[in-house]
């Protein structure tokens, strides 16, 4: 398996309510609604026999369903801006179910999360677009519509090698609840 992250999955019709919060800032590479999902914790690049060690430590977390709502829309980067995300509730079950997989993951030698943990669904990615840019975007964008909903599973997705980035594939999935 190249490179893993843990994540919640959106429905279908949640995330064809986010892309329509696609187009209007030049220099975006949005992502395509597919690939939208709540990332839990980055993993990284791993060999075959830590991805196994990872498919079953994951398998042991016992969590309840993740109630996941929404809180409009944002951005990633300060000054120099890196990415539009709808930022999510940080809803104790979700926090938990992530500091699990955190502390878990560590056990078994991943270092850790060098960043805290800001639950989001990235959007686009930017490069070179500034401030005032997306400023201007999230004004005229106004509140993101797109409805809560009950996440009763989590999965272990991976990515493409190279690019890190989508369409990813489901290597295994885990019930909540």
């Amino acid at each position: 398996m190249p490179r893993l992250f843990t994540a919640l999955e959106l429905p279908e019709r949640v995330a064809g309510q986010m892309a329509l919060a696609r187009g209007g800032v030049v220099g975006a590479r949005w992502l395509e609604a597919g690939d939208y999902h709540v990332t839990l914790r980055f993993i990284g690049d791993v060999d075959g026999r830590a991805a196994h060690d990872i498919v079953e430590t994951l398998g042991d977390i016992r969590r309840p369903k993740v109630f996941v709502r929404f809180e409009g829309l944002s951005w990633f980067g300060g000054d120099k801006p890196r990415a539009i995300v709808a930022r999510v509730r940080a809803d104790p079950a979700l926090m938990d179910l992530q500091a699990e997989q955190e502390r878990r993951l560590r056990r078994i030698g991943l270092e850790p999360e060098a960043r805290k943990y800001t639950p989001h669904v990235t959007l686009a990615r930017l490069r070179g677009v500034g401030q005032a840019a997306v400023a201007d975007y999230l004004a005229t964008r106004g509140a993101l519509q797109a409805e809560a909903f009950t996440a009763d599973r989590f999965v272990l997705y991976s990515a493409r090698d190279g690019t890190g980035g989508g369409p990813y594939v489901v290597e295994a999935a885990y019930p909540l609840g």
